[in-house]
């Protein structure tokens, strides 16, 4: 079994290459970023935990950009995303990303992939959730 740290970098959190940094001198497998890339005003979705949406959600940076930063600070850990949302990701710049990251990274990339959990947000990329699944099940077929 192999354990790794997830964190929604911020800029008042710690940086991603620290963390990455103590995790690797530590022995974990993996550093994970999630992707939150907006939140829509109205959500209609509830939060799965229950209450307030958490001030990190809204603040998250990009986690392509905080990985490669991560993966150059660091020799070993793999770096991954948990998620990235790719039914609101152009498919090709979306591919070209992930492999120059994996190529920079010695193959230590971990694309980790999910639709997200607000129906709202899903609504800001396409009018019906319908056509979300359907981006997101076209984009897996690429």
């Amino acid at each position: 079994m192999h354990f790794g740290g997830a964190m929604f970098f911020t800029e008042y959190s710690m940086s991603a290459p620290e963390l990455a940094r103590a995790l690797e001198e530590r022995g974990f497998e993996s550093v994970w970023a999630p992707e939150h890339s907006h939140i829509p005003l109205s959500r209609k979705t509830p939060f799965p935990g229950g209450g307030d949406l958490p001030k990190p959600y809204y603040d998250a940076m990009d986690p392509f950009v905080v990985l490669a930063a991560a993966g150059e600070a660091t020799k070993t850990i793999k770096l991954g995303t948990g998620v990235a949302l790719i039914q609101q990701r152009d498919v090709i710049q979306t591919a070209k990303l992930v492999a120059s990251i994996d190529q920079a990274s010695q193959g230590r990339f971990l694309f980790g992939i999910g639709g997200g959990w607000t129906r709202t947000r899903w609504r800001t990329m396409a009018p019906s959730t319908r056509r979300a699944s359907s981006a997101y099940a076209s984009r897996l077929r690429r």
